[in-house]
């Protein structure tokens, strides 16, 4: 699945959180060519935040979803 997503810096904690109960890779994308895993708060930090990121997974956790629809329903 692919979704675009505006994470504030005060949200990277909770995202980074969520990512990382899931047994799956999630990649995440800045201005498409910064790749880095979700469960890594120091890269999700050095990405631009101020442009939307492509998040990049082929899971599905029911946990990471709701997460990213409250995440797109703050920004």
């Amino acid at each position: 699945m692919e979704r675009k997503l505006f994470l504030k810096p005060s949200m990277v904690k909770d995202f980074v959180n969520a990512a990382s109960k899931c047994d799956f890779d999630i990649d995440v994308a800045s201005n498409y060519r910064y790749y880095v895993d979700a469960k890594s708060i120091l890269g999700i930090l050095a990405l631009d935040l101020s442009k939307p990121l492509k998040i990049t997974y082929s899971g599905y956790n029911p946990d990471f979803e709701a997460y990213l629809r409250t995440a797109e329903q703050a920004v």
